[in-house]
């Protein structure tokens, strides 16, 4: 994964063509790079990144910002109730548990 400017690209090879193809991820808009090593892969994904907020800027739209943190879960009231008492046993918000399961 790469990140710039708050924004993450995932590369993958493509061993057919033999360039390195990828996508920024955490938009809604699609904005894709390639190159043919690391070091260019890298570079188109900041290019990639600062020519779509050049975009938007030129629009004068908002780009698109990777994610705020609020997070909405839907869940069954049984697994809800068992996530609780989780946190409660650690000493956790329920917040702080979820995040910390996710990060593990």
């Amino acid at each position: 994964m790469l990140e710039y400017k708050g924004y993450t690209g995932k590369v993958e090879f493509d061993p057919d063509a033999g360039i390195f193809h990828g996508e920024v991820i955490d938009l809604r808009d699609v904005v894709t790079f390639q190159g043919t090593s690391v070091d260019e892969i890298e570079e188109a994904f900041r290019i990639s990144v600062d020519d779509y907020l050049d975009f938007c800027r030129e629009l004068g739209e908002a780009p698109d910002r990777p994610f705020t943190g609020r997070f909405m879960l839907r869940l069954p009231p049984r697994l809800h109730r068992k996530a609780y008492v989780n946190a409660v046993r650690e000493g956790k918000s329920l917040n702080q548990w979820i995040a910390d399961r996710i990060d593990a």
